[in-house]
């Protein structure tokens, strides 16, 4: 990472609240590990696993991503991440956030 981006993202870092850091790192962690190729799934149907109650943003991507285990998420990369950034940085809503998450997977599996 360019030492310009560090300290950008030094700055970012002492801006956000200890929740929002805890949100932030583990969506880092969740894009450091969509970084590696994994085989995808011959599933044909999603998985029915119910939404919880009480949910983070990180916990719907993971959950997403179960249900729809034939479906390649770094195709939704960009999509996701935009809407990750809208709840940490943006403050959007977390029930909104995962609503449109929720939205994309299902239709990204539609046009498969």
């Amino acid at each position: 990472m360019a030492g310009n981006n560090k300290k950008k993202l030094r700055t970012l870092l002492d801006a956000l609240s200890d929740a929002q850091v805890k949100t932030l790192l583990d969506f880092a962690s969740y894009l450091a590990s969509s970084a590696a190729v994994q085989p995808v799934p011959e599933v044909a149907d999603p998985i029915d696993i119910p939404r919880p109650e009480k949910e983070s943003v990180i916990e719907a991507i993971k959950r997403l991503k179960s249900t729809y285990p034939m479906l390649d998420s770094q195709a939704m990369l960009a999509q996701t991440a935009d809407l990750m950034t809208q709840h940490v940085m943006q403050g959007r809503a977390t029930e909104q956030v995962i609503d449109d998450l929720e939205s994309l997977f299902k239709s990204v599996y539609e046009e498969c």
